[in-house]
């Protein structure tokens, strides 16, 4: 399944009833989280979503903001937070944490009726909003059941439902790829075409850098403050969108092009880990691995690779994660793998063959021939060496 998006356009008078609505998600979703919190060994338990839901109509009828709200809007928050839990306790997802203003903006509708206008536009019914407008930026899902409305940090609504992953149109190739991820350059395929994962423009990164030290030197809750850190949303929201546009692009040409796509197998989550250290062991070259920790994120490595698997998945493409470890100092000729072998960033060149080559370009070669060995052996991922093999040729 994946979320089709489509921009909505709200009015004034409708804006203001969906911030409402997402004032209610919010504060519901943060009340039941801390009745959850609460529960100790010993105690009873922790109440169910029938008795939550018992609980909001005894809040509607004290509560006058709360009664002012879409019922279907708050009863449908409760029934995401025990979704949430039920996810929690099954392993598939993480706890449920708290939802903040301005970061965790949206609410759900059940019963979806959508109304189409023309080719370009068409309306959604939301509670005690009416119809409100969006942009058919896509064909519509065939069945809509449920959707969520969200205000991201820039400042735009968008309305998401559910779908099934539309199947890529292909013709079988026969043709088998491997994909280095880096830096430098986004992705590095076998056959030695590199993509660069688009970000700000020169202007408009001194642009963000500008607005970010006068968002620094603001008074903190002024309306100048807050008119400064929505134009920096606008900016990384637009980075945010290319890089996502970047990404459906490349993964719909990878997955038409190729039968078989061998793809690093990269911790992105611990690669991102902070080396601040502690108050008693602090880390070492911080500002440097904070740098380094933004330019993977900006990356969109996670993004890519979900992407990938997901439109391999409907038009039997295989995509093989392998092991990372080596494949940029493994020579892609002869095995020979030692450090010396990368010279720098882009150069390798074997110490034992003498082989040369871009070093993204070998390192994605070995995963190739990696992801084609697991074909081999049914699906078995290999077991990466304990330590580089060191070999006493000189160069």
């Amino acid at each position: 399944m994946m979320a089709h998006r489509y921009r909505l356009y709200p009015d004034p008078a409708q804006q203001a009833i969906l911030v409402h609505h997402c004032w209610d998600a919010r504060t519901l979703w943060n009340a039941v989280l801390e009745q959850a919190n609460c529960w100790r060994p010993g105690r009873k338990p922790s109440p169910g979503n029938a008795e939550r839901q018992r609980q909001l109509t005894e809040a509607r009828a004290a509560i006058p903001w709360l009664a002012a709200g879409s019922s279907s809007v708050q009863q449908q928050a409760l029934r995401d937070f025990d979704q949430a839990l039920r996810h929690w306790w099954a392993g598939t997802h993480r706890r449920p944490t708290w939802r903040r203003r301005g970061q965790h903006e949206g609410f759900c509708i059940r019963d979806v009726t959508v109304h189409g206008l023309n080719g370009t536009w068409a309306t959604v019914v939301v509670p005690k909003a009416g119809r409100v407008r969006f942009r058919l930026s896509r064909r519509l899902p065939a069945a809509v059941g449920m959707a969520r409305v969200t205000q991201d940090r820039a400042g735009r609504w968008h309305v998401s439902v559910s779908a099934a992953q539309p199947p890529v149109v292909r013709v079988a190739t026969g043709g088998a790829v491997g994909l280095d991820l880096g830096v430098i350059a986004t992705v590095t395929s076998s056959a030695g075409a590199q993509w660069h994962t688009p970000g700000l423009r020169v202007p408009e990164a001194q642009r963000l850098r500008r607005l970010q030290r006068r968002w620094a030197r603001q008074a903190t809750g002024s309306r100048r403050r807050e008119r400064t850190r929505l134009v920096i949303a606008r900016l990384r929201a637009r980075e945010a969108d290319r890089r996502r546009d970047a990404v459906e692009w490349l993964s719909t040409r990878l997955v038409r092009q190729y039968d078989v796509i061998a793809i690093e197998d990269l911790p992105v989550r611990n690669m991102l880990a902070s080396a601040a250290g502690t108050v008693d062991q602090p880390g070492h070259g911080v500002a440097a691995k904070r740098g380094l920790n933004r330019a993977i994120a900006a990356q969109g490595w996670a993004l890519f690779r979900r992407r990938l698997q997901q439109k391999a998945a409907t038009c039997g493409v295989t995509v093989v994660a392998v092991p990372p470890a080596y494949t940029s100092q493994r020579c892609a000729r002869c095995g020979d793998t030692r450090p010396a072998n990368r010279e720098s960033q882009a150069v390798f060149r074997c110490r034992a063959c003498g082989h040369a080559a871009h070093a993204d370009v070998n390192a994605a070669d070995n995963i190739r021939a990696a992801g084609q060995a697991v074909l081999a052996r049914g699906g078995i991922s290999p077991r990466a060496p304990r330590e580089a093999r060191t070999d006493p040729v000189a160069a």
